[in-house]
């Protein structure tokens, strides 16, 4: 005889979202604290799917900008030149540094990108109450959320351009527009990531009938 597969909700726990064990709740209305961890226990996060659009609607519309404009202007013997993302990636590829050009290219574009896609298709199969790949969308938040610390990459590699290069007033590096714009879709995809709650996939799956406005 098979087992029937049971959520933590219907098994009356909650799961810590910090660190993931999973507790007994106090009470329903106030289940409390983790009892390892310390952090308030919560059985589903409030307006997660409202607050998690937002935040990647936001990053979708600076995303735009942060590959626009210039992200580096460099000044050299009275000539000023600037580079957007895409403009350094091709400058790194046609010099033979195309491993670095691979690099920047990943972490700077293709990244933050798929982040937004991830999860914008998470967000809809829940509200659309999909109960079907469960847990491969589940390893899709935890990727998403696992290389969003490696998104800050580009702006790293500025900074310390920035920091190495200054002969003024021969040649000078400063940081663009096209930084700041950057950064707002690194600190906004990864707040997207933190809003959205993942126990929500499985809500659907216990119950196929559920839809998330």
């Amino acid at each position: 005889m098979s087992a029937i597969a049971q959520s933590a909700a219907e098994a009356g726990l909650v799961s810590c979202s910090t660190c993931g064990l999973l507790s007994k709740p106090a009470r329903l209305a106030e289940p409390g604290h983790c009892p390892r961890c310390g952090a308030a226990l919560v059985s589903r996060h409030t307006h997660s799917i409202q607050y998690t659009w937002a935040l990647v609607i936001a990053a979708a519309i600076f995303y735009i900008p942060a590959n626009v404009l210039p992200v580096l202007t460099t000044t050299a013997f009275g000539s000023v030149e600037s580079d957007t993302i895409i403009g350094g990636v091709i400058f790194l590829y046609t010099s033979g540094s195309w491993p670095l050009a691979m690099i920047v290219l990943v972490a700077s574009v293709m990244i933050p990108l798929g982040k937004l896609v991830a999860l914008a298709y998470l967000l809809i199969t829940i509200q659309r109450g999909s109960a079907a790949n469960s847990h491969e969308r589940t390893r899709i938040y935890v990727l998403v959320e696992f290389v969003g610390r490696w998104s800050m990459l580009d702006v790293f590699v500025d900074a310390f351009i920035v920091a190495l290069i200054q002969l003024k007033p021969l040649m000078s590096v400063e940081p663009g527009l096209g930084v700041a714009f950057f950064m707002a879709v690194v600190v906004l995809t990864m707040l997207a990531a933190q809003s959205f709650d993942p126990r929500l996939i499985w809500d659907a799956a216990a119950n196929p009938r559920i839809r998330h406005g």
